[in-house]
């Protein structure tokens, strides 16, 4: 008996590879697994048609849009290409997003926790916005770094290591409390 799974469009969350040169092939295949829509910049674009993913929408000029059939172009609108991938999926109903990057920059991505469900891979961690009250079961001596300045912070299962990086205290769940709208956390991929 086999199981037949109908996925809808905007189902499964976006792909927007912004690089890919230290990023886990398999880790992209699993990301790719359900057909999700896939935005990458002109560079990736050319990188992941010779892995032989198809492309949905390539953010820049025109010239690169010959790699692959009916792949729709995206202006660079705003001050990155970062913030016009993220501005369109956001005004086109996309619920989330899983990004691919070489280079975490806070500042590109701050201005969406709020309004789609982010994740971030950038190599061997995953990055994401959590909210005040945020709990996660974790194993002990699993390794969290804070990636935004917290304010009020107070932490349950977390032994501070330094520079906003916390251990977990033991097999169980860990509690963020503090007192902005969101913080960004970076955790390895398990």
């Amino acid at each position: 008996m086999s199981s037949h799974h109908i996925v809808r469009e905007k189902q499964e969350p976006a792909l927007l590879v912004l690089s890919i040169d230290t990023f886990d092939e398999e880790m992209l295949g699993q990301l790719l697994e359900w057909s999700p829509t896939v935005i990458c910049t002109v560079d990736t674009a050319e990188k992941l048609n010779v892995l032989g993913i198809k492309v949905d929408w390539i953010i820049g000029d025109a010239s690169t849009a010959d790699l692959q059939s009916d792949v729709k172009l995206m202006p660079v609108s705003d001050d990155s290409v970062t913030s016009s991938a993220l501005k369109y999926l956001v005004q086109n109903g996309y619920p989330s997003v899983n990004v691919v990057v070489d280079d975490f920059e806070l500042g590109d991505f701050e201005l969406y926790a709020d309004k789609i469900n982010l994740v971030v891979f950038k190599g061997k961690l995953k990055i994401y916005p959590v909210s005040s009250g945020f709990s996660k079961w974790k194993p002990a001596n699993e390794f969290i770094e804070l990636l935004s300045e917290p304010v009020g912070l107070e932490t349950n299962g977390l032994e501070a290591i330094g520079g906003n990086r916390y251990k977990t205290t033991g097999d169980g769940f860990f509690t963020l409390q503090f007192e902005q709208a969101f913080l960004f956390v970076a955790e390895d991929i398990e």
